[in-house]
């Protein structure tokens, strides 16, 4: 089945991709921990609510701005973006920092600043010497200055653009009992626990390729939606009732394991798409959404493809015929 089943106008396109999100929805109701009744009553579940495409800003915004930092989520949301990915990591003393790789080298100027240090992980490093760090100058000079924020910095930022999150636990392996402290961070702001209404995108996502680490962390966050990194293989789509969403690479999946993950109940945002391409035959194989570095890109991609919908146009000759749509109108950034 395809996930898009109401057709709508230009307006409706427009606000569709580009309002912000309302948070102040009740909670929806959610499965239970894993290991409780409601999981083992789970084995068949009903699809998925359906839910505004989204294109989820990668690592802040990746393409436009140095990844997972301040300035990355001020440029997804004036972008237009609904729903940003971030990665989070641990220092050696228990901070809670914005990080994608296990080191520092690639996205900071570590080996200036500690030249003799021997390490260059994350891990190996306080809270105080990763805030020494120039986290925006290998992206662009225009940047230079900018720091790694703590998860604490980027979820106010979050709340203060009015953005909603997909939080993925990194290397969970270098960081034993990393969720119990994402966790922990997320119970001191409520906000983030509190589930949205179906026809919203959802408002917090735990995730990672490390699919226990994900049960663990579904445990401690039982009413917070999870979702699984990578493809899951088919014969094994019933072992995860618990989960709702798995998001593959989008080179692994096509139209009928995207319905085989709705018919098993699960929502799917395939990752990295940056060309538009991808992002059409995505869509049109019946994703949820997408994952990608372009967020305006990927808000477009969203909008055409709604519009073809609405027309009927499924040849490019019905395509070349679909009216030019109003443009979509930028997004304010909230003060």
């Amino acid at each position: 089945m395809h996930r898009i089943g109401i057709v709508v106008g230009v307006v409706s396109l427009v606000l569709a991709v580009s309002a912000p999100f309302a948070a102040s929805a009740a909670p929806a109701p959610v499965a239970g921990p894993p290991g409780t009744a409601a999981e083992a009553a789970a084995a068949v579940r009903q699809a998925a609510p359906q839910r505004p495409l989204i294109a989820v800003s990668h690592r802040g915004a990746a393409g436009h701005a140095p990844e997972n930092t301040l300035a990355g989520l001020d440029a997804a949301r004036r972008l237009g973006a609904r729903t940003v990915e971030i990665d989070v990591q641990r220092t050696k003393d228990g901070a809670l920092v914005l990080l994608h790789d296990a080191g520092l080298a690639r996205t900071t100027d570590v080996e200036e600043v500690f030249p003799n240090r021997s390490s260059r992980l994350v891990a190996d490093y306080t809270l105080a010497e990763v805030r020494r760090l120039d986290a925006g100058s290998w992206f662009s000079s225009a940047f230079r200055g900018e720091r790694v924020p703590t998860l604490g910095q980027a979820l106010d930022r979050l709340e203060t653009l009015g953005l909603n999150l997909f939080l993925e636990i990194k290397e969970p392996a270098r960081h034993p009992g990393i969720e119990e402290d994402v966790a922990r961070e997320l119970r001191g702001r409520p906000a983030w626990l509190r589930e949205g209404p179906a026809s919203e995108p959802r408002r917090l996502v735990v995730q990672s390729f490390d699919w226990e680490v994900v049960r663990s962390s579904k445990r401690v966050l039982p009413s917070v939606p999870h979702g699984l990194l990578g493809r899951v293989p088919e014969d094994r789509l019933a072992e995860f009732t618990w989960a709702q969403m798995i998001n593959p690479n989008h080179t692994t999946v096509d139209a009928a394991y995207i319905d085989l993950l709705h018919e098993h109940g699960y929502e799917t945002m395939p990752y990295t798409l940056n060309t538009r391409a991808a992002m059409d035959t995505v869509l049109r194989s019946g994703a949820d959404g997408f994952i990608t570095d372009y967020p305006d890109a990927g808000l477009r991609a969203i909008r055409d493809f709604l519009a073809r919908k609405s027309y009927g146009a499924d040849t490019p000759e019905q395509v070349a015929a679909v009216p030019s749509i109003v443009p979509l109108v930028p997004v304010p950034l909230r003060h």
